[in-house]
């Protein structure tokens, strides 16, 4: 390599390093900035930082939904599904007996097996079996605006409101008794939020690059604990809940493999709701900040399907996934070799200006608004539809009686570079009701 290449690739690296941070993503206008600088100057740039694999980031949508469409080219679960060092895939490695990813759900599963394990639930989340659950959505989003007018004229709507009511929606779905949804939601910020100094495990160490391995496998210790006797119980005596399925399932004619199995319950557990919960607590930070946007939804209401799927780009939860290359590719002129690492950007998808106009201003009446905030391809999220008709309904429950509100503080956003959304979002209300 020449100086003048050498140079350029310390430069890009050091541009790209602080992707490779959690702590970057609390600061939300930075990583746009970084990711923005990427699309024009570097749209597919392979990069190495210090501590891991070379990555090709991905930060065009086409790019992206290139990739997330061919699934047996570019696997899912060959190497880690996130972001890992390479000394926490090292040791995620030493703890599965091989595997890259202690968790092995649909996120990191590829066909056929992928296939098999997602059609135990599919019917369940397609938009049929969605309907069965309306009663259930509307009756807790009713139990937690409730909730709300009673914390009247103050509370942070993020840690009151929206972390709780779609964790209480999808757990009660499951099968889990409420009594135990707090240890739920600890276990998913543990998880999710492994190096936020609020969130993360107490004693962990976010300054160690296996930190998130460690933490990882603590969850996975306690989901398994937690959810083998539930399984063993639902065997016995099935009942009509999720987990009586994944309990009851057949993949092949066998039952699921046990490691599997412990990860749907887990994805289900923490995925299930807390992409969801981002989203709800930024549409409160928007409201909160735009009064002539409150007062249009509440004259507008039909308005609110659109202003949740622009929620949904907005804050692109998810901020990225790993796939590697199965064999060698051409993209963009540029040949990805078989074994590369490819960084899915969906945060930056949905920010690229070939697809969105003016993708920096929150349009709650885009038209169209084809984003990536679900993934795309055979691995697009399983709860989509559950988590629209959760945001949905909150606001349909909510703006009718909610007359004023305003932030009293700063909103924090979670440092996780994996799923991010707002986790303090203090507000002064008022509510009629």
């Amino acid at each position: 390599m020449g100086a003048a290449s050498h140079k350029a690739q310390t430069s890009l690296s050091e541009l790209v390093a602080p992707i490779f941070n959690p702590a970057s993503f609390s600061h939300r206008d930075k990583i746009d900035g970084i990711f923005t600088t990427l699309r024009q100057d570097n749209p597919l740039a392979c990069v190495e930082v210090p501590g891991y694999d070379p990555h090709w980031m991905v930060t065009k949508y086409s790019d992206v939904k290139e990739i997330t469409r061919q699934d047996n080219l570019f696997h899912s679960g060959d190497r880690p599904k996130i972001l890992h060092s390479q000394a926490g895939e090292a040791l995620a490695r030493s703890f599965t007996g091989g595997s890259p990813n202690l968790f092995q759900s649909l996120v990191q599963l590829d066909p056929p097996e992928h296939t098999a394990y997602r059609n135990v639930l599919q019917g369940e989340f397609m938009p049929g079996g969605i309907a069965k659950m309306k009663e259930n959505v509307a009756k807790t989003a009713q139990e937690f605006v409730d909730q709300m007018a009673s914390l009247a004229p103050t509370c942070d709507f993020a840690d009151d409101v929206a972390m709780n009511y779609p964790l209480q929606v999808v757990l009660d779905i499951v099968g889990v008794p409420r009594e135990h949804h707090p240890k739920m939601l600890q276990l998913t910020q543990w998880l999710f939020s492994y190096a936020d100094p609020d969130l993360k495990r107490p004693g962990s160490d976010i300054t160690d690059p296996e930190e998130i391995i460690k933490t990882w496998n603590v969850v996975f210790t306690q989901f398994h604990e937690f959810f083998m006797p539930l399984v063993e119980a639902r065997r016995a005596n099935p009942k009509e809940d999720i987990a009586s399925l994944i309990a009851n399932a057949k993949i092949n004619g066998e039952s699921m493999e046990e490691r599997k199995m412990i990860s749907y319950f887990g994805i289900l557990a923490t995925a299930g709701h807390d992409t969801t919960s981002a989203t709800t607590a930024l549409g409160m930070k928007m409201l909160a900040e735009n009064p002539d946007m409150l007062a249009r939804l509440k004259e507008k209401p039909d308005l609110i399907p659109s202003f949740v799927e622009e929620c949904i780009r907005w804050g692109s939860p998810v901020q990225h996934f790993i796939r590697s290359a199965t064999e060698d590719y051409v993209l963009r002129g540029q040949t990805i070799r078989k074994g590369d690492l490819l960084y899915i950007s969906y945060l930056s998808a949905n920010r690229d200006e070939e697809e969105f106009d003016d993708p920096f201003t929150f349009k709650m009446d885009r038209a169209p608004n084809r984003h990536v905030g679900f993934g795309f391809g055979g691995h697009v999220c399983l709860g989509q539809h559950l988590a629209r008709l959760e945001i949905r309904t909150i606001w349909q429950t909510l703006l009718p009686r909610l007359t004023e509100v305003e932030l009293t503080g700063p909103v924090k956003f979670t440092e996780s570079e994996f799923v991010c959304g707002p986790k303090s979002v203090p507000i002064r209300f008022k509510m009629d009701g």
